[in-house]
């Protein structure tokens, strides 16, 4: 699955417990007649691939849905969901995905000294 949409916050990377679970929340705002802010949290080591993004800049990012059940202590069930990114990308305006640019191409006289002889000589 993957949201698309213009970054809106780039959260601090947060580290929990002794084992050095790490953390880091984003938000893109979808781009549709009703935009929806989405929290993506990106963990361990997936956390670095938001270091080169900033606010407003329209990226895709591709997430899986995690679900798990919780009981608490009054034997209660409860379930959470939690959207967990990935990959990242950035999408330029009016590029073609993270192709660089391409030369312009220029134009060249056509050659006028050709001799009909020489036709022959190509190695193939």
């Amino acid at each position: 699955m993957e949201v698309q949409g213009k970054i809106k916050m780039v959260g601090d990377t947060q580290t929990f417990g002794n084992n050095g679970f790490r953390k880091r929340e984003v938000v893109v705002t979808t781009e549709e007649q009703y935009p929806q802010h989405i929290m993506i949290e990106f963990v361990q080591d997936k956390c670095d691939l938001l270091n080169n993004y900033q606010v407003g800049q329209n990226v895709k990012v591709n997430i899986n849905l995690r679900g798990r059940e919780w009981v608490n202590p009054q034997g209660e069930t409860k379930y959470f969901n939690s959207i967990q990114g990935w990959r990242i990308e950035s999408l330029q305006e009016g590029a073609q995905g993270n192709m660089p640019p391409v030369a312009p191409v220029q134009a060249f006289e056509p050659a006028n000294d050709l001799n009909e002889d020489d036709h022959d000589d190509l190695p193939f």
